[in-house]
């Protein structure tokens, strides 16, 4: 097996064996552009030295000398040669780019004797000292792990002494001075001289960059961006060129759009007489690429040249690293440049419209990710390296937001009414929590996981969570927040990174993500494409207008208990169930349908014509009662009634497993008056508005956590009664529909039946993740990251579709309702609806429409296009 290739014999197309770096210089050298020769080591190599721990083989060796030897014959130099010395540089490349993750090394070759040999072939005492420092300074703290800041110390510590302000000044006496200091540093470290034979060298080097694969850095940044541990490096062998060569050289990085705004054309920056670590280092301010034109005009166009035909031949921005010597440009490294999401979608529009590629390509190149932050306010990079980190939790709901500590919904809401900006933090949150949660710019928890309440509301609204904090301990009473030995009290601020889950103390500016204009476009091209329906999990007019704004096709799923909250609604709510008779019921269930209509018909002229499903009261009674003191004294004076009593009816309510009770179609199949008033608001509704405007509305109404055909056919019967007597009294008719959710598993194994009296039908992937596995999705949060790591999961179910057991329901529900009737509707609603991963599964198994929180509408779009392609 051969493990080495030169830069002639490779292709961009070889990016698994050759790595990023090696496929492009193999292709760049294909395209006769100026790249120093050279070779390089395949990431086989690599995965073979890591697998036998700390061996380069015989045969690697081997390759390595013949390919050396083919420089040495090409440029008709000697590695090594005391006149005429080959020096290379050692560098990694991994499949995919990661900057600054793994080593490199310059100038390698260089010894007390060659260093003579460079002296005698350029002339320049001080070029040849500067580059043997340099390899000492890199090799020590590559190869040998020796802390670069020993280096750094005595070179700051010698201009000092010579009142020098910048490296520039030294001369040669002074860097053969620094050579012989580092060379002390190497020996009293590592207790050995600083190899002087090339060839040892090289080995070292390579080893250490193969090495440099598992360092904890690269570890770090694999696990963060997804890049597979089993890709291993590649290493490049490149003869040096100089860009430290006095004042007519130098060495810089620079893209063909602005990474930041994507704006066409150069952006990037030089030294003059540095080698690249000088640039990346900060050791020096570099000058704008513009100011090369002033210098070097011929290299400057040069450049420009050169830029185009790379940019036009990857079809893509490129990142390019160059080196000057002697006004002699040569390009070291082409990739396809990392920017923001904004330049991201501004690249990928202006390619379309440059012809260079179509918009399937351009769909293809925007991840979910990149949607998120383009929507999504962002911490000042800068700003955030210096703050303070709090505590940190899971990233329910992306963005980035500053603001003084609540503890109780009551307080924010009060707070937020004086004009402060307010975050809240409470143990977990409820229903009765809305009112605080509408109002903050961001919202942490300390239990709950990412469908918990807080994070599923928090993303329908686009605001901010950090949740299942559970290092963060919340005392509503003291009114404080503690983690570790830090505790912050009601009214200190705070700033929440709902997009990696951090909390840091204080406030960090940031900048709002607004870019809606390149958003659309890429949306609807996606829509062009798209065959699945994407809809919005949303009921409030600003979550639709959001909804629709983001390209929405419809509502999939109004949460009616939303609806209920308020001073006046959650009021009349709480006189409901603490009725006792039929009369005392209906007083407030009329009142609570004007509200109702109130909902639905603005959510009606929103919408028009667009589709609308309606899920009816799902969660139990309880969880709309007071628990707090206060409040159940409260509702006792307003309702003639003494605490004893409200204390009762609570007691009463109470339920040991809420989850599986008394709640959704049983709480209907108890008191059917509730599902008969929400119904008849629904249908009142959507008769004014069509008739208003002229639009037919067609509304779905959908029955929750339906088990059995019996449970539907009753409930329907009920609720199609109620609509016939509205169509009756009013002497019109409009049409309308009544489904139900799939969320109970003995309901997919029964779905045909089921369908002889449902209209539609939607997957409620939360509760049915919940019933399949049996885990509380808002206490798995404290078990399921060992899980994970345990590897006893793939992945969190609630995250992703687990398509062997929740998904194997799923199918079965589908066939069996297909089997019955091949026009029924079929959607998904759960959180998983918005899931890249999951969505991907959803499509192969032929729903027609998935709906999401607002904002993950575009990556759903994205995501549905982009498998289709």
């Amino acid at each position: 097996m051969n493990y080495v290739l030169d830069f002639s014999d490779g292709s961009k197309e070889q990016t698994d064996l050759l790595g990023g770096k090696g496929a492009n210089l193999a292709e760049m050298t294909k395209l006769r552009l100026p790249v120093p020769t050279g070779f390089t080591i395949t990431t086989e190599a690599c995965l073979d030295y890591l697998q036998k721990k700390d061996y380069v083989s015989e045969n690697l060796d081997v390759e390595i000398r013949q390919h050396i030897q083919r420089m040495e014959t090409r440029k008709n130099k000697l590695f090594g040669s005391v006149k005429n010395p080959l020096l290379v540089s050692v560098r990694s490349g991994s499949k995919f780019s990661m900057p600054g993750m793994m080593d490199t090394i310059l100038n390698l070759g260089l010894n007390d004797e060659t260093v003579f040999g460079l002296i005698e072939k350029t002339g320049d005492a001080r070029f040849a000292y500067d580059c043997y420092r340099r390899l000492l300074q890199m090799f020590g703290d590559v190869v040998c792990g020796i802390d670069k800041n020993r280096f750094e110390d005595q070179l700051d510590f010698y201009k000092s002494k010579k009142n020098y302000r910048s490296d520039t000044e030294l001369t040669a006496e002074d860097w053969q001075e620094l050579v012989r200091v580092f060379k002390d540093i190497f020996l009293e470290v590592t207790h050995k001289p600083f190899p002087q034979d090339p060839y040892e060298q090289l080995k070292l080097a390579v080893e250490a960059v193969f090495r440099s694969w598992n360092n904890r850095r690269a570890i770090t940044y694999r696990r963060l961006h997804g890049i597979s541990d089993s890709l291993g490096t590649a290493v490049n062998i490149q003869e040096m060129v100089f860009g430290n060569f006095g004042s007519q050289s130098g060495t810089g990085v620079a893209f063909t759009r602005n990474p930041a705004t994507g704006e066409k054309g150069i952006f990037g920056e030089f030294l003059l007489n540095a080698q690249g670590e000088d640039v990346v280092a900060g050791i020096r301010t570099p000058q704008p690429i513009s100011e090369l034109e002033t210098l070097m005009p011929e290299v400057y166009q040069e450049f420009l040249r050169l830029s185009e035909l790379l940019e036009r031949h990857y079809k893509d921005m490129q990142d390019i690293e160059f080196t000057i010597e002697n006004r002699q440009l040569y390009l070291l490294q082409t990739r396809n440049g990392k920017r923001t999401a904004k330049s991201a979608f501004k690249v990928c529009i202006q390619l379309v419209e440059e012809g260079i590629i179509s918009k399937e390509e351009a769909i293809q190149r925007i991840s979910p990710s990149m949607i998120t932050q383009l929507l999504h306010p962002v911490f000042e990079p800068e700003q955030l390296k210096r703050a303070e980190v709090f505590a940190k939790g899971l990233p329910a709901s992306p963005g980035a937001a500053s603001g003084k500590i609540y503890f109780t919904a009551e307080q924010a809401k009060k707070a937020s009414d004086a004009g402060e900006k307010v975050i809240l933090v409470r143990q977990e949150t409820s229903p009765e929590d809305i009112e605080g949660m509408v109002v903050s710019e961001a919202i942490v928890t300390s239990r709950g996981g990412m469908t918990s309440h807080a994070a599923v509301v928090a993303r329908g609204m686009g605001v901010c969570c950090v949740a299942g904090c559970e290092e963060v301990q919340v005392d509503e009473f003291l009114e404080q927040a503690t983690a570790g030995t830090v505790t912050l009290r009601q009214g200190d601020t705070i700033s929440v990174d709902g997009t990696t889950g951090t909390i840091y103390r204080g406030s960090i500016p940031y900048v709002e993500g607004d870019e809606w204009q390149l958003l659309e476009t890429i949306t609807n091209w996606g829509k062009e494409i798209a065959k699945i329906g994407v809809k919005a999990n949303a009921e409030t007019p600003s979550d639709i207008k959001t909804a629709l704004k983001l390209g929405a096709q419809g509502i999939g799923l109004a949460r009616t208990e939303h609806m209920f909250f308020g001073e006046q609604r959650i009021f009349e709510m709480r006189k409901m169930i603490l009725a006792q008779d039929e009369e005392s019921l209906m007083a407030p269930l009329n009142k609570l349908k004007e509200f109702q209509k109130e909902d639905f018909r603005t959510m009606f002229e929103l919408l028009q014509d667009k589709p609308c499903t309606i899920r009816l009261l799902d969660p139990p009674l309880h969880e709309f009662l007071p628990q707090i003191e206060e409040e159940i004294k409260h509702l006792a004076n307003e309702t003639q009634r003494t605490v004893a009593q409200i204390k009762h009816r609570i007691a009463e309510l109470h339920e040991q497993n809420p989850m599986l009770g008394h709640r959704g179609c049983r709480l209907a199949v108890t008191t059917p008056q509730i599902y008969e008033m929400q119904v008849a608001a629904i249908i009142e509704s959507a008769m004014a508005v069509s008739q208003e405007s002229g639009v037919a509305i067609v509304p779905e109404i959908m029955i929750p956590l339906i088990g059995s055909k019996e449970e539907l056919v009753w409930l329907r019967e009920r609720l199609v009664q109620t609509i016939e007597q509205i169509f009756e009294t009013e002497q019109q008719q409009i049409p309308y529909k009544i489904g139900t959710m799939l969320e109970i598993p003995r309901a997919c194994l029964t779905a045909d039946k089921i369908a002889e009296a449902s209209d539609f039908f939607s997957f409620g992937t939360n509760d049915l993740t919940q019933l399949t596995y049996g885990f509380s999705r808002d206490d798995s949060v404290k078990f399921i990251g060992v899980y994970e790591e345990r590897k006893l999961l793939k992945s969190d179910p609630f995250q992703h579709i687990d398509e062997e057991g929740v998904g194997a329901l799923m199918t079965i529900a589908v066939d069996k309702i297909r089997s019955f009737d091949s026009d029924i509707k079929i959607g998904v609603c759960g959180e998983v609806g918005g899931d890249p991963q999951s969505i991907r599964f959803l499509q192969k198994l032929g729903v027609d429409y998935i709906s999401c929180s607002p904002y993950r509408i575009p990556a759903a779009i994205l995501t549905i296009a982009q498998e289709i392609l």
